[in-house]
Order: C-alpha cells, then sequence, then structure tokens
C-alpha cells in the first residue's frame, strides 16, 4: 500500500489531481484519507477536506499543499 500511497502524492506533486484521487479513494485507509484530504484542499473544497481529515485523525493545516504531501511522505 506505501507504493500507491507514494505513488499518489507523486501524481499530485505532477498536477494530475484526478489521478492521485482515484487511487486514494481506492485504498481507504487513514494515510490515503489524508492524501484525499490535502486533495481536496487544493481543490477549495475545504468541507470535504475537513471530512476526510477527520477519518484521518488529522486537522486541516497553514501548509502548503506540497509541504503537507513531503509531511506525509515522511511519515511512511
Amino acid at each position: 500500500m506505501r507504493d500507491q500511497h507514494i505513488k499518489a502524492i507523486e501524481l499530485a506533486d505532477a498536477g494530475q489531481w484526478d489521478d492521485a484521487h482515484r487511487i486514494v479513494q481506492a485504498l481507504g485507509d487513514t494515510t490515503a484519507s489524508w492524501i484525499h484530504a490535502n486533495l481536496h484542499r487544493e481543490e477549495g473544497d475545504l468541507g470535504n477536506a475537513d471530512y476526510w481529515y477527520q477519518r484521518a485523525g488529522k486537522t486541516r493545516v497553514d501548509l502548503s499543499f506540497a509541504a503537507e504531501r513531503a509531511t506525509i511522505r515522511a511519515t511512511l
């Protein structure tokens, strides 16, 4: 699963939002939920992002999208 998390982060970093979103939707674990939250925050859908942060056991952060993804990657 870790490989899929990294792939989703790499796709998000490359601006391939839809592809990253498809991966995290299929995974459903807490790390995928955290990436999912980041994607929806980047999209500007904060209500949806907050839902996914809650599923991940996290709260919305005041970081750039890329910085948050780097934080997620560092936890893998």
